[in-house]
């Protein structure tokens, strides 16, 4: 390979990239406005709102010192969440797949799993309720509870992340693992290169049933109701998220729009044949995508309640079963 072509495609990756990233900072603002504020009647923020404006005015605010065992490692978890994120994108580009350790599914599942254990050390590592050190129950002089265990209230997130992490997610790894079941292969140029010649994945019955718990698993990931045990408002606020304030909080507003897209983009490269390439037309198809998930995401969330464990552990096991079965069709 030319020094020219490896710069070529250096750029293009980095167009790739970038393009990718400012549709990304529109989604969560889409999201709002035209689907939560439209289904509840009400005019809802600007487009700009959540993904733009918010993460910069969170640049200008002052950070807080919470009361954390490792508190350097506890701010950088948005960050690493972003990369991984970054990571994951790159994968994706066809420039990618001359590294074949990069631009495998084992190489994406890791990257997922990671971005997922962040959410359990983010509420584990969490010692304060709004930058005060709050343990409940208190240890006062005579309570009733003098003996008891101490615990915190990001506790709660942390098992609840954690909980998710062991068999929340596995639908989404059922569904990431159908397309591979038709290619014969684990890496992303294959996956690709076999829907070129024998069409789409998607419109296969095992591609469209594995398309039902992709996007089932999209919306357990990305924390979204009715899914959202890890955050709920009710009793744990805003879960892992809470103590973030200033600019990890704008990281933590960027990382999540920068997610969904990137979750729009796994879909199109699995199930379409189409990664993400400034180079080719094939963008707007996985900007199609990415706005046609948010819109399913956006009328479903808006009409679903918090799930309890419940509600939630027969969905997760019917979302795994059917990923099972389109596992199965795709080998036969």
């Amino acid at each position: 390979m030319s020094a020219n072509t490896i710069i070529v495609s250096i750029f293009a990756v980095f167009l790739t990239l970038l393009v990718c990233f400012i549709i990304s900072t529109l989604l969560p603002g889409i999201e709002r406005k035209y689907i939560h504020a439209r289904i509840q009647q009400r005019i809802g923020p600007p487009v700009t709102s959540p993904g733009i404006m918010a993460p910069l005015k969170f640049m200008f605010k002052e950070n807080v010192e919470i009361s954390s065992p490792v508190p350097k490692l506890y701010k950088a978890l948005p960050i690493i969440c972003f990369i991984v994120v970054l990571c994951i994108l790159i994968a994706l580009t066809p420039q990618a797949y001359q590294i074949p350790a990069l631009a495998s599914l084992v190489a994406i599942v890791g990257f997922l799993k990671l971005e997922e254990i962040c959410y359990v050390l983010m509420g584990a590592l969490s010692k304060s309720v709004m930058s005060v050190r709050m343990p409940f129950p208190d240890l006062t002089r005579g309570a009733a509870h003098l003996n008891a265990t101490r615990s915190f209230v990001e506790d709660i997130s942390a098992r609840r992340s954690l909980r998710m992490i062991t068999y929340g997610s596995f639908p989404l790894y059922l569904a990431l693992f159908a397309p591979v079941t038709a290619a014969r292969s684990i890496f992303l140029q294959d996956i690709v290169a076999y829907q070129h010649v024998h069409g789409p994945f998607l419109f296969t019955v095992a591609g469209g049933i594995a398309a039902i718990v992709f996007f089932i698993g999209y919306m357990i990931i990305l924390n979204e109701y009715p899914f959202s045990i890890i955050k709920a408002k009710s009793d744990v606020i805003e879960g892992p998220y809470m103590e973030y304030a200033a600019k990890y909080r704008a990281v933590v507003y960027l990382t999540r729009g920068f997610f969904m897209f990137v979750l729009g983009a796994i879909f199109s490269v699995l199930f379409i044949g189409i990664p993400p390439n400034i180079l080719s037309l094939g963008i707007l198809v996985n900007i199609a995508v990415a706005l046609i998930f948010v819109f399913m995401m956006g009328i479903l969330s808006a009409f679903s309640p918090v799930f309890t464990n419940r509600q939630l552990l027969p969905t997760i096991l019917g979302t795994t079963l059917l990923g099972v079965l389109s596992i199965i069709l795709g080998l036969l």
